[in-house]
């Protein structure tokens, strides 16, 4: 049986790309810079005028650069272009079912709020999910605690005193579920599993 294509916008080194083969897609990766570790089929391209007939693929997942709506950004008064709104223009002009993904903060709607909490992972990362089809939250994880108290890494920064490793690549890759990526590809990753799970999803409410 044919395995269902996804199309990953934005792609940076590809933790959501991961997820969404685990989840059972083929993938293939858009980013207007090279990535040389981007574990599948790739293309270097403008992500929002992509080489390809979108209506080709069963799935579209676009990650905009988060950089316009960050904390940090915030903080340096630091002005970037807005790129949410042609990616949702151009999704909905597919007719493809889609998700966008973004940092808390970004202008999108909040239709799944994922962390690392929920899947036992080494990181919280919270990251806002607009989608296009209906998909519930899972439940929460047992894990519990904070950065301060060394239960989680903060990925973009140092990890928690009592990480072995604290701050070291190797932390951060364990905490994330990425083996492949250098420090500045896990500060703009989301971990797999967060694919995975609305790839998932999304291959269950075409197959309705």
């Amino acid at each position: 049986m044919k395995k269902p294509v996804a199309l990953d916008l934005f792609c940076c080194a590809g933790g959501a790309a991961m997820g969404l083969y685990r989840a059972g897609f083929d993938v293939v990766g858009v980013d207007i810079q090279p990535q040389p570790r981007y574990p599948f089929a790739f293309v270097q391209a403008n992500a929002l005028a992509p080489p390809f007939d979108l209506s080709q693929f069963n799935f579209i997942w676009a990650s905009p650069p988060c950089q316009a709506y960050s904390w940090s950004a915030r903080r340096w008064d630091v002005e970037r272009a807005d790129l949410v709104a042609p990616t949702r223009a151009l999704l909905k002009a597919a007719g493809t079912p889609y998700v966008i993904e973004n940092v808390v903060g970004a202008p999108i709607r909040a239709d799944i709020v994922l962390t690392g909490m929920m899947f036992g992972l080494g990181v919280i990362r919270r990251r806002h999910f607009e989608t296009s089809f209906f998909c519930l939250a899972p439940p929460p994880h047992e894990k519990r605690g904070s950065v301060r108290t060394g239960e989680f890494v903060t990925v973009a920064g140092h990890g928690g005193d009592n990480i072995k490793g604290r701050g070291s690549r190797a932390a951060k890759q364990a905490a994330m579920g990425i083996d492949w990526m250098n420090d500045q590809e896990l500060n703009e990753a989301i971990p797999p599993a967060y694919a995975e799970f609305i790839g998932k999803r999304a291959i269950e409410h075409a197959s309705h």
